[in-house]
This record gives C-alpha cells, structure tokens and sequence, in this order.
C-alpha cells in the first residue's frame, strides 16, 4: 500500500491485518497478555496479512502461531474492515515505521481442540505469555484504549454469534 502525500510530507498507510476472536463452547472470549505490555492489557490474537495471502488464510495462521494451535471452526467474519490509528508515540516505532496503524478483517472462530491445545510458546518468538477466558461484554475494558473502538465494533457485531454458544450449553 503506496504512501499517501499530504501538506506536510508523506502519511503512512495501514498494515492489511486479521483479528481473531476465539470462542470456547460457553460463549467466551480468549484474550491473551502481551509479553512486551505489563498491567491490564489484554487482547484477542491479531497479525498481519502476507502477500498474497488471503484474510481466512491469515487468521488460520495467526491463530497457530500466537496460541499453537489453529483447530477452530470459523463461526463469523466481519462485514467490512476496521481501522484503527496508533497513538502518535508509537508511529515510527513499531512495524519497522512502516505503517501508522492497522485495517483489519475480523474472525470468530469456535475453539474445536479444547483448552488444553492452547500454547503461547516460551521462545524469544512467543507474543504473549498468559491467556483467559472472558465475556464478550469485557473486551473493551481489558483492551489498549486505542484499539477500544474496533474491539466495542466487534464485540457488537459477534454478539449475536456469543450469545448462540452461550444459550446451546
């Protein structure tokens, strides 16, 4: 994605990305801690989209990398793409500079393997070192507050699938 030029020089684009929501059978929602955040932030694995790769094929991936495992069953996806813009300390500083935020295409997936397959990894590669099970209505208090609006979008828009898993056990 070519930069855009404005007044002042160029503006960065948005990384192409995929967000995962992972459901267990009663309805909630797998977040996970970031190695590199200390404190209450919380989030639902997320990664960027290869060349060439396709959104569904990027979340399948993700999923086997952040949490080792990718037996889910894809429950929903996003109607559109969600953007959100990183606060102005981070640009620069994180994707190598390259993007100023991301444009994501939202999954829910039902988790098929069980807890017991969810594997954070302990190399230097790993992003999270802790995992929980929350309720859908949470998300957006236990995330960074600049991705509060796509997770508040999200939740909205899986709600009715949560509440279908909820009411089924």
């Amino acid at each position: 994605m070519p930069a855009v030029l404005s007044d002042s020089g160029p503006i960065l684009p948005l990384r192409p990305c995929v967000g995962i929501m992972v459901l267990n059978d009663s309805g909630l929602v797998l977040v996970c801690q970031r190695k590199d955040q200390r404190g209450d932030a919380w989030q639902m694995p997320q990664g960027g989209i290869d060349d060439g790769e396709s959104p569904r094929a990027a979340a399948l991936r993700e999923l086997e990398e952040e949490i080792g495992t990718s037996d889910v069953e894809i429950i929903g996806e996003s109607k559109g793409w969600l953007d959100y813009e990183l606060p102005a300390d981070l640009v620069g500083r994180v994707w190598k500079g390259h993007y100023r935020g991301q444009t994501q295409k939202w999954f829910a997936v039902r988790l098929l393997a069980g807890e017991g397959a969810i594997d954070l990894g302990d190399g230097s590669y790993a992003e999270f070192d802790a995992w929980r099970w929350i309720k859908p209505e949470r998300l957006p208090e236990v995330i960074v507050p600049f991705k509060r609006g796509i997770y508040q979008a999200i939740v909205k828009e899986f709600l009715p699938l949560t509440d279908r898993l909820r009411k089924r056990n």
